[in-house]
């Protein structure tokens, strides 16, 4: 499993993309960016939870790529359309995302100020996040 600090930061490895290196560490929910359109990250699960319910997200899974009884790839579902989502609960959700040692890389709001649906998991030991 990738390094992790003990109060949620950021999991650095050996595969660590240039978006983690540029991106805002984030620890807690009263954190702000530095400006907007700044890239973030975290692992904070409050963070992550507040960020995609207030844009009406949902924790998901993509059907077909699960490994055995392990969840296959995470998403969070805004509500598009999209048959090969399965909504699981945050549980379940942040279970897998530990598990696999990954960061929450997003935004909160574009560099013109709107909000911004964008975000990024990656697994900084693996390429295939």
């Amino acid at each position: 499993m990738a390094d992790k600090d003990q109060d949620g930061g950021v999991r650095k490895g050996s595969e660590s993309s240039d978006s983690l290196k540029y991106s805002q560490e984030i620890k807690s929910p009263e954190d702000k960016p530095e400006r907007e359109g700044r890239s973030l990250v975290t692992t904070n699960h409050d963070v992550i939870r507040q960020w995609a319910e207030a844009r009406d997200g949902a924790p998901a899974t993509v059907e077909g790529t699960e490994h055995g009884d392990h969840f296959g790839v995470l998403r969070i579902d805004f509500g598009a359309k999209n048959d090969k989502l399965r909504h699981i609960d945050w549980d379940e959700w942040f279970a897998t995302f530990d598990e696999r040692g990954l960061n929450f890389i997003y935004q909160e709001q574009r560099s013109d100020g709107s909000q911004s649906n964008f975000f990024q998991l990656e697994n900084p030991n693996r390429e295939d996040a």
